[in-house]
């Protein structure tokens, strides 16, 4: 019989519990168990595609077009795997598929009811994920906290899978344990009265996991215990980390794997994280500085920054950064004071490499294009992503074809060189207002040209699915946009010295741009997002690349 594992959370939002659940997987994994992840979300939106980043955070595509929470990403990242839509799902989703089966007659004439239908289906999606990842270990992340009304009926779901199958389900509360600067002391009382919502809904936990910014102590873990019905040994500390990637460690370390596998009957087949430790051994030891900068426009919310909406990105860094012996130190650049002052420009000289992200919409596009250009005139790293590559090409035109006023039609409809446009089974989309779950959306193919920086970066990779004698490439990577480099400047783009590394091979779509070597040292643009394929221990080689590139100006 396949296991669950809920993790739900109490007191407030971003208390980790994706990073929890990805963790808890991982130390699952390592005990010989086959695990898999899901994520609920508990909106009326049918994907996370529609959701403004700063409110929700990165939207995450999968292989199979699915655009999802963020935290899809992290359990990709920490299990090693490629995840789907059967490992996702919304309010939103659930209601529109409960409404059409009622639609096609295949409730057979009974009237459709919030309870018992809803959970029904949530729990029909959970067993489907299950069985499409073949999985004896399925963890559930429900979003939001308890005692919310959007995620009430998730819970009822989690009650009624735990009323008929006991023994194969557990429950783990993430709460947070808050210590007031007034009073210097940690507070339960937040987490009882969490936990005593979650009793209200039938729910007693099997765990509490203890986040804070201490480490849980003796008197606080007795004091959950007697009063959240608890064992003192069932209630997990979990204080702040400088690395998310210690948790799986300090887990395990600490008995939780085989104390969740107790719970569920299990026993473990065996205990290898010596990968993990691997990782964490690579962070300790990472001293030599490489300086990051990302310029993108979703940073800030008032007087916050909010670093989560570029989190792939950031991860990838990291993950590359480690993998090269490097200490990764980022730098959030706003490009708008770049429209304002064109000597603020000269701070990109601090960096080491610079990076501009995937986006949307005019904010701070012209104070990109001209960042773009000094990074490339002063032969600085630079790696585009999806927008950030599309830019790239609108200042090569501007500046160094002179095609005065090229541009992205997205930003100017009636520019005389539209050097980036929509695709053309785009057009009637956009014409449409079809914008929901309509954009080019997960993995295809790319033919990697020999002899460029992407085809040396890309060979003996895993990301490779085919090589050519003569030396080209074809891998698979993930996009999500809508616009496309026009292929009706091709030639004049070529004839100019950009190297059309890489083309999507049945639609002859360009995805890869890049300057020679012997015009500069790393400047590359690729349609798609590698950010989202990369993991910790298996970095995403253009990441790798560019991070090689950034190193050597450092100690150039």
């Amino acid at each position: 019989m396949t296991k669950y594992i809920f993790v739900v959370g109490g007191v407030m939002s971003g208390v980790g519990k994706g990073t929890v659940t990805a963790s808890l997987g991982t130390v699952l994994q390592g005990k010989g168990f086959r695990v898999t992840a899901m994520k609920i979300d508990p909106y009326v939106n049918v994907d996370a595609g529609t959701m403004n980043p700063i409110e929700h955070g990165e939207v995450f595509v999968t292989d199979d077009g699915d655009e999802t929470d963020q935290d899809i990403g992290s359990y990709e990242r920490f299990l090693g795997q490629s995840l789907g839509k059967v490992n996702y799902m919304t309010t939103g989703r659930v209601y529109q598929t409960v409404i059409a089966r009622e639609r096609n007659l295949e409730y057979e004439g009974r009237c459709v009811e919030v309870v018992p239908h809803i959970p029904e289906e949530v729990i029909r999606r959970i067993d489907a994920c299950a069985a499409t990842r073949d999985a004896e270990i399925v963890l559930i992340e429900v979003g939001g906290t308890v005692g919310e009304y959007q995620n009430v009926l998730f819970l009822e779901a989690a009650r009624l899978l735990k009323l008929e199958r006991p023994k194969d389900v557990v429950v783990m509360l993430v709460s947070y344990l808050p210590v007031p600067g007034h009073i210097g002391e940690m507070k339960t009382k937040p987490t009882q009265h969490a936990t005593h919502l979650l009793q209200a809904a039938g729910i007693q936990p099997d765990f509490i996991v203890a986040r804070g910014e201490r480490e849980l102590d003796a008197p606080r873990r007795r004091k959950l215990s007697m009063f959240c019905n608890v064992g003192p040994d069932d209630v997990i500390a979990a204080p702040d980390v400088a690395s998310t990637y210690e948790v799986p460690i300090n887990f395990d370390r600490e008995g939780v794997g085989d104390r969740v596998l107790r719970k569920l009957g299990l026993r473990p087949r065996q205990r290898d994280l010596s990968a993990w430790k691997g990782l964490l051994d690579r962070i300790a030891t990472a001293t030599d500085e490489v300086h990051i900068a990302v310029a993108g426009k979703y940073f800030s919310t008032g007087n916050f920054v909010l670093s989560d909406v570029y989190l792939s990105v950031i991860e990838a860094i990291r993950h590359a950064a480690w993998a090269e012996g490097k200490k990764p130190v980022l730098t959030w650049l706003n490009t708008e004071v770049y429209e304002q002052d064109a000597t603020a420009l000269a701070e990109l000289d601090a960096f080491d490499g610079v990076i501009i992200p995937g986006g949307f919409g005019s904010r701070g596009v012209d104070g990109k294009i001209r960042a773009i250009q000094y990074l490339r005139e002063h032969r600085i790293p630079y790696l585009g992503l999806c927008y950030g590559m599309q830019l790239a090409c609108v200042e090569f035109a501007r500046n160094v074809l002179q095609l005065r006023g090229a541009h992205t039609t997205e930003i100017d409809a009636d520019t005389k060189y539209p050097v980036i446009a929509p695709m053309t089974d785009q057009i009637a989309k956009l014409k449409a207002a079809a914008f929901g779950g309509t954009m080019r959306l997960g993995a295809y193919a790319c033919r990697v040209q020999r002899k460029t920086i992407a085809a040396s970066a890309y060979a003996g990779t895993p990301v490779v699915q085919r090589s050519y004698a003569n030396g080209d490439l074809v891998i698979a990577e993930r996009h999500r946009h809508r616009y496309e480099f026009n292929n009706a400047f091709r030639k004049q783009f070529v004839a100019g010295g950009l190297v059309i590394a890489g083309v999507h091979p049945e639609r002859d779509l360009v995805e890869i741009i890049e300057l020679p070597k012997t015009v500069h040292p790393f400047f590359v643009g690729v349609q798609y997002h590698p950010e989202l394929i990369s993991r910790p221990l298996q970095p995403h080689p253009l990441f790798v690349a560019f991070i090689r590139a950034a190193g050597a100006r450092t100690t150039s």
